[in-house]
């Protein structure tokens, strides 16, 4: 008993450390590997079913890559908060997706500006912004909402009930929703394998490079070279960053933040 006891103390103890953002965010002065290909070092686990445990291995490193089963719903979380940054990812699909998932199109994210309570958006994820990773739609940006809600505007067109980014659309504010990519079909379905006719993603089992970059109030995602969506006046603008496991297999090579080059950037 008095074992279990003491488990259950360390347990606690470790969560509400885990819960916290250590200190201000930091904004990187030089290149930081968030992925430094051996272990977990920087990073917390958090599951929906399981919370700080990851008993069935979804999280693991594999070849020096990071492997993420998909098995459970959550997600590989940064113990540090972060703003004005290039994140760059280079992630490929695996196998079949799992659960509720199965047969539907292979969906995972890399979500930004996290803030709040772990497990804050139905109990599985942050509060935050994400950069979404789905067959077909690979480059949207989704209101993920926690306690609060994160809002961003962006200069779209609409179809229907979607907003496709368009730089030289009209100003369009959303607090919960999507932004679409400027080229997701029209007629996406959510089908393991989806392809769109536009679609930058390279087929399954091949590398992608998706890159964020936070700059003040703004994000903008990059998708192989390509941008594909941006937005302004965005809200909150720093925050921690968590990679979702979401019934698909994903691996990733490489998770790195850079210091901004607006020189560079500006270019693009």
């Amino acid at each position: 008993m008095m074992n279990q006891m003491r488990n259950v103390l360390i347990f606690l103890l470790a969560a509400a450390s885990f819960a916290q953002t250590s200190g201000p965010a930091v904004t990187p002065k030089q290149t930081v590997a968030l992925f430094n290909g051996r272990d977990f070092e920087g990073w917390y686990t958090w599951l929906q079913e399981d919370k700080y445990r990851d008993p069935k291995h979804v999280f693991t490193v594999q070849d020096g890559m990071l492997r993420i089963s998909g098995e459970e719903w959550g997600g590989l979380t940064t113990q540090s908060a972060y703003r004005d940054y290039h994140l760059i990812a280079e992630w490929r699909w695996g196998g079949p997706n799992h659960g509720k998932r199965e047969g539907h199109a292979r969906d995972s994210g890399i979500l930004v500006h996290g803030v709040g309570e772990d497990g804050g958006h139905d109990g599985i994820w942050l509060q935050s912004i994400e950069s979404q990773i789905i067959e077909g739609g690979t480059g949207d940006f989704i209101m993920v909402e926690g306690r609060e809600r994160p809002t961003m505007t962006a200069n779209v067109h609409q179809l229907g009930r979607e907003y496709y980014w368009d730089e030289k659309g009209v100003p369009h504010t959303l607090e919960r929703g999507r932004f679409d990519w400027f080229g997701r079909d029209p007629e996406w379905k959510d089908l393991l394998g989806y392809r769109g006719p536009k679609d930058i993603e390279k087929p399954t089992g091949e590398w992608n490079r998706q890159e964020v970059i936070a700059d003040g109030d703004t994000l903008t995602n990059i998708l192989n070279g390509v941008v594909v969506n941006k937005g302004y006046r965005v809200y909150p603008t720093a925050g921690k960053i968590q990679i979702q496991s979401e019934g698909a297999e994903i691996y990733f090579r490489r998770i790195e933040m850079q210091p901004l080059d607006r020189e560079s950037r500006s270019g693009r």
